[in-house]
């Protein structure tokens, strides 16, 4: 424990914005919690799933089921997770339970439209869930159980998750009643698009390949932007002459600005772009993030 506590302080020290992001995006699932889910009577996933489920059927507060189901995950997962992730994902948990607690003393005036409801309610979750995964965390809930039983078992992350999502839906049936549910289902559907697009966008790059007669001052433009570069001799399958090749991966509008130099310095080159869904190392997504 003590030395845990000890990785904890470090990673908060050296790794803030990480914990920044993190504080944030459980400020703002709580938000969509409080404020959509549990006010339209919707139904939730995971450790939020149930409970929610427990507070519409008994009163409890959501707060005290939420901390206590994810800490006893979080000792179940003790040793099958590293630090960085525990760290980050006991930091959403913790922070997300207060804000609840803190969302309860403030009631807003919200719409009667229920389905705007649930795409707004979808919109918060995904984005919040996607800005989690990005900074190296989670919310905690099935995310631990699933991770921990791939790395133990093999067991496929996303068939366990949907089995107990699926069984958390059911029960919701008989406590918020079948038309509930279907809006719940929808928001949970947006929810997953929002998070699959956030992330992709966030990871999303451009690999340009480019021969070019000109690698010296081409390499010298992409440093400028900064970002490197890597030359490598190619040979023409055709002419057999010899021709340098550049390999860079950029942003979008980086590539755009490639473009545009290469039209006014060298526009016999052969350029290659294509899509890089994600892209580890310095410049980009850090590897302790994973």
């Amino acid at each position: 424990m003590r030395s845990f506590l000890s990785h904890t302080l470090t990673i908060i020290r050296e790794d803030w914005k990480a914990v920044a992001v993190i504080i944030f995006a459980s400020t703002l699932q709580a938000f969509a919690v409080r404020y959509f889910t549990m006010h339209y009577h919707f139904p939730d996933l995971g450790v939020s799933g149930i409970a929610v489920l427990t507070n519409y059927m008994f009163g409890i507060s959501p707060n005290w089921v939420i901390l206590t189901g994810n800490i006893l995950l979080v000792m179940w997962a003790w040793k099958s997770l590293n630090v960085r992730f525990l760290a980050l994902t006991i930091t959403a948990i913790l922070t997300f339970s207060t804000m609840l607690s803190v969302f309860a003393l403030y009631p807003l005036p919200l719409p009667d439209d229920k389905f705007m409801a649930t795409v707004i309610t979808g919109l918060l979750k995904g984005s919040a869930g996607a800005l989690m995964l990005n900074a190296g965390g989670s919310g905690g809930g099935t995310d631990i159980s699933a991770i921990v039983l791939r790395r133990r078992y093999g067991l496929e992350v996303g068939s366990f998750t949907i089995i107990i999502n699926m069984l958390i839906l059911g029960l919701s049936i008989e406590v918020v009643g079948l038309e509930s549910v279907v809006y719940g289902a929808v928001g949970l559907y947006v929810t997953g698009i929002t998070v699959n697009s956030v992330t992709h966008n966030f990871d999303r790059r451009k690999q340009a390949i480019i021969i070019t007669n000109k690698p010296d001052e081409v390499s010298e433009f992409i440093n400028s932007l900064h970002r490197g570069v890597t030359r490598l001799e190619g040979r023409g399958g055709y002419t057999g002459q010899v021709r340098p090749v550049l390999i860079t991966l950029l942003e979008p509008r980086q590539v755009m600005m490639l473009k545009r130099f290469l039209k006014e310095h060298d526009d016999r080159a052969f350029v290659s772009i294509c899509d890089a869904s994600e892209v580890l190392g310095r410049g980009f997504k850090s590897w302790r993030s994973l």
